[in-house]
């Protein structure tokens, strides 16, 4: 017998298959997926591998044939299925077969398993107190000691001694999740859910899975849609996973799929402890859990019948891996889903192009929900002219609408959220006068400012030197955007002291639970102001809030990315969503300096139609994804001279194939 094996070392000169004799002790112990140890090159140096398949015939001459060393100690094995998903992902996304491998497998190695020590009684109660009592009139401080539960190690050993009690020990899992009560509530589902829950139920019965786009409006139910949907699918005992976009989500959905499914949920993020991540792939492994919750890596969980993947917020930048391999969670979801008979349903307010593009194709199915839950209306919005502003007088980052509105809402207890659209604000420059921003001429991005005073454009490296003045009105308010979350929380202090006043971003999310401890503080209404950069707008819901106030609205429409309209629409809409979703209505002030943008426009309109129509219509222009297909090729050296020689050299040999092939290259 013979086992084909990946080496764990990433050089692709060594990315292929190396075949093994397996020794016969080995033989019922080995399987797909298993880490191993075995003899490697000319000094027979011990490496570590994974087996990824095996066969009775060697390629080989048998005398030459070297043996499995071992099995890997502490090693977790990667289930058969996920081998093949990651054959699939280095043929995708490139890298080498032990990368892929490593992006599956979500934890490395064993932890030591949490023991819970547990005392039991043997003899009756009568018995023990009839023994209580001896024990008193030998002792009297034995009472006090008992009272208060402070046994000492020799007692519970003398009482051992005397078949009073015995100890014994058993495993306990980590678990990240706090304990919640089950709730059976009652939900009236609109006629939009039924009809999408329906239709998902009908294919499921009949095995016939496909890829659905969930696109509602937000505050429609999208949630409630996918407990349904992972009902039916635990119904028949199979497992779901459902991705966010991110950790900042989790504490509120965690909490929600808890009060529907118990403690059959679990999450996975990086914020867990070694020990806690290993806990929950046993628990998916051994079939305790029902529903693994968690960003990208959630992807891998190794469920033994996986039924149903959801990808909340799908449109999400998140979704795409930046190491390599550099997956997609969408497409991988997706093969994952072929390879084990399951589901996959993506949801959003703002699908990306590429999901409702495929719509249209008739690749994935429409399912719709136009309309709000329990009637509540969308929010009034209104958009501010920050151009406006500055010519009468008013330089504060709050416009005098938005201020007057953030005085209203606090003297009548409700809430507020401040969101600053960082996404792409460094790096470029805009004037405050008109608005105007220096872009590249060829691309339609904007120009990138160096330390060197040029102006570089990061798609076809057009370059010119740093401007002073508007080259548009001539104004000399011409600058990159520098306002963070702590000059905004700052400013609002100052302007409103009697307010109570959070902030979220990076700084004061870093500690294990900080996403939780904000958001539980916001939710408790310990707090009247909320400010933050992205994690603030996806998927939150606060019934009090009443007000939601857009700084920088049109920030990322300048970052030099295709996609920049794009992220600023569905930035725009979900954070306009996150106001009015209780009993009273929401208001939306979107501060901007380029009023009339499509993107903006629509957005304040909550109109994803018409944006998507006119979006694609530029994409075709410029033949840019889903329009057409696109690849980026990144290299990199520690030695400029030879990397410029290299960049330049397969520049003209992919040239030269692009001919025959109708490509172009930038």
């Amino acid at each position: 017998m013979y086992a084909d094996i990946i080496i764990d070392i990433t050089n692709e000169k060594l990315d292929r298959i190396f075949q093994y004799r397996v020794p016969e002790w080995l033989e019922q112990v080995l399987h797909v997926g298993m880490e191993v140890v075995v003899p490697f090159g000319r000094g027979n140096h011990e490496r570590h591998g994974y087996v990824v398949g095996f066969s009775e015939t060697c390629d080989y001459e048998p005398d030459k044939m070297k043996e499995i060393l071992r099995p890997a100690e502490k090693s977790v094995a990667i289930e058969s299925h996920l081998v093949e998903l990651a054959a699939w992902m280095k043929e995708q996304y490139g890298g080498t077969m032990i990368q892929a491998l490593r992006t599956v497998l979500p934890i490395k190695k064993t932890e030591k398993a949490k023991q819970q020590r547990i005392i039991r009684r043997l003899i009756s109660v009568e018995e023990g107190r009839a023994r209580l009592e001896e024990y008193r009139h030998k002792n009297q401080k034995a009472s006090l000691v008992m009272k208060k539960l402070n046994i000492t190690q020799e007692v519970v050993r003398a009482l051992e001694k005397q078949n009073v009690l015995e100890v014994y020990s058993e495993q306990i899992y980590r678990n990240p999740v706090k304990k919640t009560e089950r709730e059976e509530k009652t939900v009236v589902y609109t006629e939009a859910q039924k009809a999408a829950i329906e239709t998902f139920r009908e294919d499921y019965r009949k095995k016939d899975y496909h890829t659905y786009l969930l696109y509602g409006i937000t505050g429609s139910g999208k949630t409630e849609v996918y407990m349904e949907m992972i009902r039916e699918v635990v119904a028949g005992g199979r497992q779901a996973i459902v991705l966010i976009p991110e950790i900042a989500l989790t504490y509120q959905t965690v909490m929600r799929f808890c009060r529907r499914f118990g403690s059959r949920v679990s999450i996975m993020n990086s914020r867990l402890s070694p020990g806690e991540r290993y806990d929950q792939m046993m628990r998916a492994k051994n079939g305790e859990l029902d529903v693994m919750i968690g960003p990208r890596s959630a992807l891998f969980t190794p469920f033994p019948d996986l039924g149903l993947i959801v990808i909340d917020e799908e449109h999400e930048s998140a979704y795409k891996s930046e190491q390599v391999p550099r997956y997609h969670a969408r497409e991988t979801a997706e093969e994952r889903a072929r390879l084990e008979g399951a589901s996959v349903v993506l949801g959003s307010a703002t699908p990306s192009l590429e999901a409702f593009y495929r719509c249209r194709k008739g690749k994935y199915r429409m399912l719709e929900l136009p309309g709000r839950t329990e009637g509540s209306l969308l929010p009034t919005v209104d958009v501010v002219d920050m151009r406006e502003e500055m010519s009468a007088g008013n330089r504060s980052i709050l416009s005098d609408r938005l201020h007057s509105l953030m005085e209203d809402r606090l003297k009548k207890g409700e809430q507020i959220m401040l969101f600053l659209n960082r996404r792409g604000y460094a790096g470029f420059l805009s004037c405050r006068s008109c608005g105007y921003v220096v872009k590249c001429p060829h691309c339609d991005v904007s120009l990138a400012i160096h330390k060197n005073g040029r102006m570089v454009c990061h798609y076809c490296g057009y370059e010119r030197a740093q401007v002073k003045v508007c080259p548009s009105c001539g104004s000399p308010h011409i600058g990159g955007f520098r306002a963070g979350t702590q000059q905004i929380e700052e400013l609002v202090k100052r302007e409103f002291p009697e307010a109570r006043v959070l902030r979220m971003d990076l700084d004061t999310t870093r500690s294990k639970e900080g996403h939780e401890k904000i958001l539980s503080a916001f939710a408790g209404e310990e707090a009247d102001i909320l400010i933050g950069t992205q994690m603030i707008v996806k998927g939150h819901d606060f019934p009090n809030v009443t007000l939601v106030g857009i700084l920088a609205a049109d920030m990322s429409l300048y970052s030099d990315d295709y996609r920049s309209a794009e992220r600023t629409f569905e930035l725009l809409t979900q954070a306009a969503g996150r106001a009015g979703r209780g009993r009273e209505p929401g208001e939306v002030v979107i501060q901007t300096y380029d009023p009339e943008n499509y993107a903006l426009v629509c957005a304040a309109k909550q109109d994803y139609e018409s944006f998507y129509n006119q979006e694609m219509h530029h994409r075709a222009l410029a033949g840019y994804p889903p329009a057409g297909d696109m690849m980026a090729v990144h290299c990199a050296s520690e030695n400029q001279q030879q990397l410029e020689i290299a960049v330049d050299y397969l520049a003209k040999f992919i040239r030269q194939i692009a001919k025959k092939r109708q490509a172009v290259v930038i």
